[in-house]
């Protein structure tokens, strides 16, 4: 198959990545709100963020060897109608532990998020186009954070919280609905044949320090996603007086350097064939060092465009350390490479985000932000001392 319609089952999991970030982020965006309302405060609301990503953390490997394993097609059938049920829930919410239930399910759903998109992506497409197709499947993240305000705050506005998740619940019906469809094509219910070629066999070993390296690259290096996703609209309202209306008329545009970077750093990765790896890792760290800055930056003009430049070089510390790892290990465990990445990530984040809320009732911005920032300069760190010290193994 060639042309456009190689792309289709691409697009599908880009899609269910869409869904899957308009889910997580409605709370986010909705948070100034939804605490006023709830009397919750910024530390519970960071521990309920916690129990979601703990939750993805499980999620995230379980559901990327089930993939592997039994297919795209009941896998993340599966996957999607669990975590619409658990969306869908939240407008029964009231409190702390029945928020916390309703974030731990859908975290536990969405961990097949992106072992699905790299599976796919993998199984899919020739290997001159994986870089290109990994960032098109994980892409619908970021589309997803640039959509969200622009879709949720008008139905919150007019419907009230509760109904924007409602509205989630039913776009992920409306993708159960598509997969029905793109799931019957030969090459997503059966791998390429190419795929048992590929100069990479080996497997994930806990042992291999390469492994490692992809961990605290992709897990500590793309941790400003979650600072900026989960408590920027906090930081937006309480520290510059931003309402609810003007969030949603801003927090699209973050998300719109994400979903740049994703693209960006996947031609990067096509194009240099792999050999640029610590080029590219260092151009991600040096990039990403201004986020430290932005709560001494006075006005919210300035504000955004360094949210927005941590989102693009944080989408590199994802695409560059996915292409490294499979680079190294062979596509049959594509799923599992995605599901111990992601999972890694939600780790970080769950132990990130209760003491970045912690730090935002203190009013102790500047602290915050700088935590945020230690995560790429230690994640780039451990996988320079790793890497290097593989290659001088060999």
């Amino acid at each position: 198959m060639t042309g456009w319609k190689l792309w289709i089952p691409t697009v599908s999991m880009m899609l269910v990545s869409l869904i899957s970030y308009i889910d997580r982020n409605t709370l986010a965006l909705l948070a100034p709100t939804i605490l006023k309302e709830t009397r919750l405060t910024n530390e519970q609301y960071g521990w309920i963020i916690s129990a979601f990503s703990v939750a993805y953390m499980i999620g995230n490997p379980v559901w990327g060897r089930l993939l592997d394993r039994i297919g795209l097609r009941v896998g993340m059938t599966a996957a999607v109608s669990f975590w619409t049920i658990a969306s869908a829930a939240h407008a029964f919410a009231t409190g702390f532990w029945s928020f916390a239930a309703a974030r731990a399910a859908l975290g536990f759903g969405e961990g097949a998020t992106f072992p699905g998109g790299l599976r796919t992506s993998m199984q899919t497409l020739p290997p001159r186009k994986r870089s290109r197709g990994i960032a098109v499947s994980y892409s619908g993240g970021s589309l997803g954070a640039i959509v969200t305000p622009l879709i949720v705050t008008p139905i919150a506005l007019w419907w009230g919280w509760r109904s924007a998740f409602w509205f989630t619940g039913l776009v992920g019906a409306a993708w159960l609905a598509l997969w029905m469809f793109v799931s019957r094509r030969p090459d997503v219910r059966h791998p390429r044949e190419a795929e048992h070629t590929d100069a990479a066999t080996a497997a994930p070993r806990w042992r291999d320090l390469r492994l490692w390296a992809f961990l605290a690259a992709y897990a500590l290096g793309a941790s400003p996603l979650a600072f900026v996703l989960y408590a920027a609209a906090i930081y937006l309202n309480q520290a510059l007086g931003a309402s609810q209306k003007l969030i949603g008329q801003l927090l699209w545009i973050p998300p719109l350097g994400w979903e740049i970077g994703y693209f960006f750093w996947g031609w990067m990765v096509d194009r240099t064939q792999g050999r640029a790896f610590p080029r590219l890792m260092t151009a991600n760290l040096l990039l990403m060092l201004p986020l430290a800055a932005a709560p001494y930056i006075p006005w919210l003009g300035g504000v955004m465009a360094v949210l927005s430049l941590a989102m693009f070089v944080a989408a590199g510390f994802v695409i560059v350390p996915i292409a490294y790892a499979t680079a190294v290990y062979s596509s049959r465990h594509a799923g599992l490479i995605a599901g111990l990445g992601a999972g890694s990530w939600s780790l970080v984040v769950a132990l990130l985000m209760p003491i970045v809320g912690r730090l935002f009732d203190a009013r102790r911005w500047d602290t915050a932000f700088l935590l945020a920032t230690a995560g790429p300069v230690l994640g780039y760190a451990i996988w320079r001392v790793l890497d290097h010290t593989v290659r001088n193994r060999s």
